[in-house]
């Protein structure tokens, strides 16, 4: 019996499901630490080191399901899983500002990268919903939006480099506001190490964030459940969770910028799930077997990362911001449509 691709009962299911998400919480702590200390040494900086190396190594699982999902032609299952989890991964911003009591997270850890960022994001979000929209036009299997997609991403990144780098706007310095500055480098700690304490905590989130979103799959065919329904209420949440422990932990060691960065530019990556999906979709264009309710979930996710954008930029003092309770009350009405339709 091929263990990967078929549909584990729900026992082994439900043991699979917690040992893994028990492995996420030991070494998502470990790996955020790693990623902190590759940001001094490299002098990447918080902001790039969270979109590029802990977005990049937390967001593996999820990728894979997209794939597998795509690969048994469910298109919204696919799609919904990425932008399920961007989704989920918005709110989880809400929650580590409710774990930083100091003050408004937005407002300490204030970066320009982020809400540029923030901002390349929706404008891959509005290339999916394009493409949607768009003929169904896909040479070699590929639709244009894809290509697209991944050029924004690409040329996004370096453009959020750059604002890093050298900003046109800064932003104001408060008494809350949180410098990003390299921790005094461990003259003992090589940085061939830490390249390989990252490569090894990044296998082991990637084999337990797999079989987090396996066992979750696997449930879900159990119930009665639509594929963009699992995709954004199981699976998404099930492989998001990588990006909740060390986004949590990041801020417990005071790597403000670095929480941030980590979902933002971990969003920005997930939504390249599509791209994936769309490539080894084997019905043509993906973006035209999604439903309307799929739609729903992109739009719906865009309005989520527009909120958070706004909040940035705001950078409200105390609390979680006008912000927080926007995204928490935007994202319960999201779920509960995407329940009952």
């Amino acid at each position: 019996m091929n263990v990967i691709n078929s549909t584990w009962p729900v026992a082994p299911s439900v043991v699979v499901l917690a040992v893994a998400a028990a492995v996420i919480g030991i070494f998502g702590v470990r790996l955020a630490r790693v990623v902190d200390r590759l940001a001094d040494h490299t002098g990447l900086g918080e902001a790039i080191a969270g979109m590029v190396l802990l977005a990049g190594s937390t967001s593996l699982a999820g990728l894979v399901v997209s794939i597998l999902a795509a690969t048994s032609s469910n298109a919204s299952l696919a799609m919904s899983n990425s932008a399920g989890g961007i989704a989920v991964q918005t709110a989880f911003i809400v929650v580590a500002d409710l774990a930083y009591r100091r003050a408004n997270l937005e407002h300490a850890a204030a970066s320009l990268a982020n809400v540029f960022s923030s901002l390349v994001l929706i404008v891959m979000l509005a290339i999916v919903l394009l493409g949607t929209t768009s003929p169904d036009w896909a040479p070699l299997g590929v639709h244009p939006a894809t290509v697209l997609l991944v050029l924004c991403y690409l040329y996004g990144l370096a453009l959020t480099r750059k604002v890093g780098q050298d900003p046109m706007w800064r932003p104001t310095r408060t008494s809350a506001t949180h410098e990003d500055t390299p921790d005094q480098a461990d003259s003992t700690e090589r940085l061939p190490v830490l390249w390989a304490k990252f490569a090894a905590l990044a296998g082991v989130m990637l084999v337990a964030g797999f079989g987090v979103g396996r066992a979750g799959v696997s449930l879900s065919e159990h119930g009665a459940l639509s594929g963009t329904a699992v995709g954004t209420l199981l699976t998404s949440v099930s492989t998001s969770l990588p990006e909740l422990v060390t986004t949590l932990a990041a801020v417990r060691a005071g790597a403000l910028t670095l929480a941030v960065a980590g979902i933002v530019g971990g969003n920005t990556f997930d939504l390249l799930f599509i791209a994936a999906a769309d490539i080894a979709y084997p019905g043509g264009s993906l973006y035209h077997a999604l439903t309307r309710t799929d739609e729903f979930v992109l739009a719906w996710t865009m309005l989520l990362v527009g909120i958070i954008a706004a909040g940035l930029i705001r950078r409200q003092r105390g609390g979680i911001g006008f912000e927080g309770i926007a995204v928490l009350l935007t994202y319960v009405a999201g779920v509960v449509v995407v329940s009952i339709g």
